[in-house]
């Protein structure tokens, strides 16, 4: 009989549950990173992590986790325990959404709303990508690792990609947000890459310092102005190619797939597809 345990530790959880993750790190991008976050370079405001477990017969078949603000994520969760899991929190938890492999999400969006009353609405449909053999593009200018001197315009950029990218909504505290971000992302050793022509900066890509032998690239922002010259494609290659230098096996990143120019862009320099995603956010009860 599955037996579910929720955690309130996090290094217990990841002592319970690495093994479980780390074999495949590229299908679990986002637990990995989440986790290494939390436990290497935790931030006073940190929310506590929404942490779960289900084993059979003794044996780990499926593993959650939620890091506020982000919606619970369910690369660990195969389709056939989506119920069992939404089961043990309906009730006691509130949800902001769900993220992770489209069958898994989709059987838990069912499953919650059955149990909650709350609606759904799909949010985002996602690929996520591991890189190959890096093909780096023949454009104009070059790149160079992003210092705290560079903070002001990549929390601007932030900004912009925030809104236009994931409808994120932009208020008078939005660049002080994604300023800290940045500098905790910094601290990290996370690497942000900008593509300068000329003198002037004209794309930046972001990646995760290795953790678990993966990194993942992201966000990939270029201004509309400097748009449809290759900066992004650019940017993505030095950024993947930066990654690799800090003993990352495994390089990964997501696109949106309602954006064909940039899932077309990311297979040219070498990426190729591994799973379809989804992110489904939760309306209220009666709304």
């Amino acid at each position: 009989m599955a037996e579910v345990t929720r955690h309130d530790d996090l290094a217990e959880f990841w002592a319970l549950t690495g093994d479980f993750f780390n074999a495949d790190p590229v299908f679990h991008t986002i637990p990995i990173a989440a986790v290494d976050r939390r436990l290497n370079h935790a931030s006073p405001d940190d929310e506590p992590p929404l942490l779960v477990t289900v084993t059979d017969d003794g044996v780990l078949v499926a593993a959650a986790l939620r890091t506020p603000p982000w919606p619970l994520t369910l690369s660990g969760v195969p389709p056939r325990w989506a119920e069992t899991v939404a089961d043990a929190l309906a009730g006691d938890v509130e949800l902001p959404g769900v993220n992770g492999p489209r069958e898994s999400v989709e059987a838990f969006v069912v499953a919650w709303a059955a149990r909650t009353g709350c609606g759904a609405r799909e949010h985002m449909a996602l690929r996520l990508y591991q890189l190959g053999d890096l093909v780096a593009p023949d454009v104009p200018g070059s790149a160079r690792l992003a210092t705290e001197d560079d903070l002001d315009l990549l929390s601007r950029w932030r900004t912009e990609f925030g809104v236009e990218a994931t409808a994120q909504v932009r208020d008078d505290d939005s660049e002080d947000r994604a300023l800290q971000a940045l500098r905790i992302s910094m601290t990290a050793g996370h690497g942000h890459l900008l593509w300068y022509h000329g003198d002037t900066p004209v794309a930046w890509a972001g990646a995760n310092a290795p953790a678990s032998g993966m990194s993942r690239i992201g966000p990939v922002y270029t201004p509309p102005e400097h748009r449809r010259h290759g900066y992004g494609a650019a940017v993505t290659a030095a950024c993947a190619a930066w990654a690799r230098e800090q003993g990352a096996q495994h390089v990964v990143l997501y696109t949106d797939l309602a954006n064909p120019t940039s899932n077309s862009i990311y297979q040219r320099i070498g990426f190729r597809p591994v799973v379809d995603s989804a992110e489904f956010v939760f309306t209220p009860a009666g709304g």
